[in-house]
Parts: C-alpha cells; structure tokens; sequence
C-alpha cells in the first residue's frame, strides 16, 4: 500500500525540484525579470547579465535535478 506522500521520497522529489526549477526559469524569462539573491529584481533590459546569469542557474540546476532522478530510478549499469 502506498502512503499518501511516496512522490516526496528520495528519486522523486528530485523530479519534482527539477521541474519547478525550470518552470521558474521559464516564468522569468516571460516576465523579464528575475530574482537574484541578495541583489532583488534584476530586469532582462537594463541588467542583461545578471539576468540571463540567473537563468542559465535556475535551467542548469533544474537538468542537473533530473537527470539525478533518471539516474536514480534506472539504477547504476553494472
């Protein structure tokens, strides 16, 4: 019998993280900004950088995340 929370156990709530890291990234760039962390709202038109910066973290860790599930659920080749 499954309990009520087994999406929160160990693979999958890196699936989980890893789609809202990336729904983030896809919610900021739509907005043209970005929270960047003891910095505020960075602007995509008047701080380009920091701003892409920001999303380049938020895509990257949302792939690192899943994958990691993938790689959890599959198993180690032997």
């Amino acid at each position: 019998m499954l309990d009520g929370f087994w999406f929160l156990q160990q693979p999958y709530i890196f699936l989980i993280l890893g789609v809202i890291f990336l729904s983030v990234a896809e919610v900021e760039i739509y907005q043209g900004k970005a929270w960047v962390r003891f910095n505020g709202w960075v602007y995509r038109s008047k701080e380009p950088k920091w701003f892409w910066r920001q999303i380049v973290v938020l895509c990257l860790g949302g792939v690192g995340l899943i994958a990691r599930f993938i790689y959890e659920v599959s198993g180690p080749a032997n």
